[in-house]
């Protein structure tokens, strides 16, 4: 005879696997394909960082499926537990999720407009940029979604009822922290490339309705110390590593003496991959040794040079760090590696906190279950005071550790990573408190009253 509970228990982790098979099939062809066109328009990139891309994406689509086996294996208690804290999770999300869209849509309505298909571009925006609203929302999303359920719980005696049953504090929220580990993990597959390429792509798409056109960067300064050149580039656009072409550019070279000898000026350059030639059009050529004012040489038509630089050598120094994810900061990293005049510590700290930042998705499910678990419902409130004001000073923490850490004023290391060990401990000594059964609103409010 079939075993229909069985059968019902574990439907849902065998459709989920199929779902996340199928779209493996559909999201990694695709990937690939994107990694190849990436590595043939920057062929000095970590190569091998991006073909690990493709990769990520199977596990993410996979980690539903994962979760739910887990779920299904789990004890009656833990699976209560997890469709609680699911319930809870879902309805916060997508309530700050309508209010994010909502508000983001309001602010850029106008530029929307402008573009021949509104309702495109809308759908196109908010769907790349949703690796990066997911990163952005998910600490808040797991701190309300903790409390609301947790509180939810402690009012209707159910903590109370479970630690009855035998179990202790901790091994009652075993299944959230196992739910932080999970988001920490797809924080983390979002922050290595995909992510940090929503936010820096975000303004791109506003200027291509706007305008027609967009710039990748502006204004960006290059030297090149083997060959005595220092270029100037007023403007990347948007699919330059394609075309090899860029817009106003100046370019001085220098004697092996260290002084100037030419500068030349140029409405546009373009490079060649066949010839590595740069082709210069609209060229303004100066000889700054000319005595006693430099002189103007006659160009004809454009200016043919065999120079080394490729565009996306120039491009680096004017790529936004909070705009990188982990391969293309590897390659700035090693671009600049030894290079004097080349800031590499907003980088190597940007690099550290692809890393870090995800594991606050597990400090703030650390940080809010020893306060949303009361045995009274007069600590209720207190604890969720304690809980958004922990919260909040976490996130202003990670923003003043980076500025001091991409300011040289702290290890790289330090500034990703000390607000994560900082609130780690505040953390472990919450659960503490709460594990030998001492009191945590009314302490702080006794410590604040002495």
């Amino acid at each position: 005879m079939t075993d229909l509970p069985a059968i019902k228990r574990f439907f849902w982790p065998a459709l989920l696997t199929a779902l996340g098979l199928a779209a493996c099939l559909w999201i990694v062809p695709r990937e690939t394909v994107a990694v190849e066109e990436h590595i043939l328009g920057f062929p000095d990139t970590d190569i091998q960082a991006h073909n690990i891309r493709p990769w990520l994406l199977a596990f993410l689509c996979m980690l539903p499926a994962i979760g739910a086996w887990m779920y299904s294996f789990s004890g009656t208690l833990d699976r209560y537990m997890s469709r609680q804290f699911l319930g809870s999770f879902l309805l916060c999300m997508g309530t700050l999720l309508g209010v994010f869209v909502l508000m983001d849509l309001q602010n850029n309505m106008s530029d929307f407009k402008e573009a021949e298909d509104t309702m495109g571009l809308i759908l196109t925006y908010y769907g790349i940029n949703v690796p990066a609203i997911f990163v952005f929302l998910l600490p808040y999303v797991l701190l309300l979604a903790l409390l609301y359920c947790l509180g939810k719980m402690s009012r209707h005696q159910e903590i109370v009822a479970m630690i009855q049953t035998g179990r202790g504090v901790f091994r009652i929220v075993v299944p959230l922290l196992i739910t932080g580990a999970f988001t920490s993990l797809i924080c983390l597959i979002f922050n290595y490339h995909w992510g940090p390429w929503a936010e820096g792509h975000k303004d791109i798409m506003i200027d291509m309705a706007k305008d027609g056109q967009a710039d990748r960067a502006r204004a960006v300064l290059y030297r090149d110390g083997d060959s005595r050149r220092i270029w100037f580039v007023g403007a990347f656009p948007y699919r330059f590593e394609k075309s090899g072409t860029v817009r106003n550019v100046m370019v001085k070279e220098f004697g092996a003496d260290g002084h100037p000898s030419t500068q030349l000026k140029a409405d546009q350059a373009t490079w060649s991959r066949e010839d590595k030639q740069w082709t210069f059009s609209g060229v303004n050529l100066l000889d700054l040794e000319a005595s006693p004012v430099p002189r103007k040489i006659p160009v004809k038509g454009t200016l043919v040079r065999d120079w080394q630089e490729t565009p996306w050598q120039l491009v680096k120094p004017g790529l936004d760090q909070s705009h990188l994810g982990i391969p293309e900061l590897n390659s700035w990293l090693k671009a600049h590696e030894g290079v004097d005049w080349a800031n590499r510590l907003p980088y190597l700290t940007q690099w550290h906190y692809r890393f870090a930042q995800p594991v606050i998705c597990l400090i703030t499910i650390l940080l809010a279950a020893p306060l949303g678990i009361v045995f009274s419902r007069r600590g209720i409130g207190g604890g969720v005071s304690i809980a958004l004001f922990l919260c909040a000073g976490m996130l202003f923490a990670s923003s003043f550790f980076l500025t001091f850490g991409e300011a040289g004023h702290l290890p790289p290391a330090l500034a990703a990573w000390g607000t994560n060990i900082l609130f780690s401990l505040i953390a472990l000594y919450l659960f503490h408190r709460r594990l030998t059964g001492r009191p945590i609103y009314q302490s702080l409010i006794k410590l604040l009253g002495s």
